[in-house]
């Protein structure tokens, strides 16, 4: 089960206390303060983790503590340090402050770390405070508190591809062709409830990350159906695949309907490049496959049957190259594919 939202909260340890010591030695009547300072608290702090998938383990245990710091001790000892509590997350997980709703990161790549919650000071122990005209102070500080604080957690799937139509449009299936993913395919509406990504690899050197998402309606871009759920993930894609129904009642009207969904919902689809898919082309008659995309209004559009393998390769080429573009302009490099 994909979870993609998560509220959690994070304290970071005290720090601990200082201590009030003095020297206890044979001989010596009157020794000096040697107490030491308290260890600082441990932070907590997010890293990405590439075997980490989803936000479910921040769901199910929403509370992260560090330990706290070691109190100080006498002869001028330290107290320990409080270890950091560090929590795996996703790649791709937007960190969000609960209450100002403010984004304080977006953690993309793999090991970026975030402190999220810093701990408490160590107190000072009476060692600190001794000078030449108060040679036996009996004072030590406390601990500092550490950080704490409510973050809400919101993964947005990183892929290159986002394949992108309305229920039963075939999506599914055809991330099942052309990589090793085995999504739930089946001949009703919505078999699709949470992103499934899958691997294409053109040869040894070619491979991309492709999304199937969960199937859109009119008015998703207002939370209708999946709606948000769905258009969330969509941000994260280089490449846009629309998928349309070929033996649909109008596909031309299905595919002004992802397109309007995706303008209303912003956020940069509308300036994200795509290659349009006409779907289940095994549907059709022989005759009425030749010339198939001019005659339904969609001319540029690649058709394919995912139960036949037809169209298939030359779509995933032209995925590739729209993806190999998008990088270029991403690093600012011309392509040299």
């Amino acid at each position: 089960m994909l979870v993609d939202l998560a509220r959690i909260q994070v304290i970071a340890g005290r720090g601990g206390n200082g201590c009030v010591s003095f020297r206890r030695e044979k001989y010596v009547p009157k020794g000096g303060p040697n107490g030491g300072d308290g260890g600082d608290g441990g932070d907590v702090v997010l890293r990405v983790d590439r075997h980490v998938r989803t936000l479910l383990d921040c769901r199910e245990a929403p509370r992260f503590e560090a330990e706290n710091g070691g109190g100080g001790s006498g002869n001028n000892r330290t107290g320990k340090d409080g270890e950091d509590l560090v929590v795996p997350v996703p790649r791709g997980t937007v960190v969000r402050d609960a209450e100002s709703g403010e984004v304080i990161a977006d953690l993309t790549h793999e090991g970026q770390s975030l402190t999220v919650a810093r701990g408490g000071r160590g107190g000072r122990g009476n060692a600190r405070f001794a000078t030449a005209t108060h040679q036996a102070p009996r004072r030590a500080d406390p601990g500092g508190p550490g950080e704490g604080r409510w973050l809400e957690l919101e993964l947005k799937l990183i892929a290159d591809v986002g394949l992108v139509g309305l229920p039963n449009a075939g999506k599914s299936t055809l991330l099942s062709r052309i990589s090793r993913a085995r999504p739930r395919i089946g001949d009703y509406p919505f078999t699709t409830l949470e992103p499934n990504l899958g691997i294409v690899r053109l040869d040894d050197e070619r491979e991309f990350v492709a999304a199937d998402l969960p199937g859109l309606i009119e008015d998703a871009h207002q939370g209708k159906g999946l709606g948000l759920q769905f258009l969330r993930h969509v941000e994260r894609t280089r490449v846009l695949a629309l998928l349309v129904d070929a033996a649909g009642a109008e596909p031309s009207h299905d595919l002004a309907l992802i397109e309007r969904e995706i303008a209303a919902y912003g956020a940069g689809l509308p300036a994200k490049p795509r290659v349009v898919v006409l779907t289940k082309a095994d549907l059709l008659a022989p005759e009425e496959r030749t010339g198939a995309p001019q005659r339904l209004g969609l001319r540029d559009a690649h058709l394919v049957s995912a139960h036949s393998g037809d169209g298939l390769t030359a779509l995933v080429e032209t995925l590739w190259g729209l993806i190999a573009n998008a990088v270029a302009e991403d690093e600012g490099t011309p392509d040299d594919r």
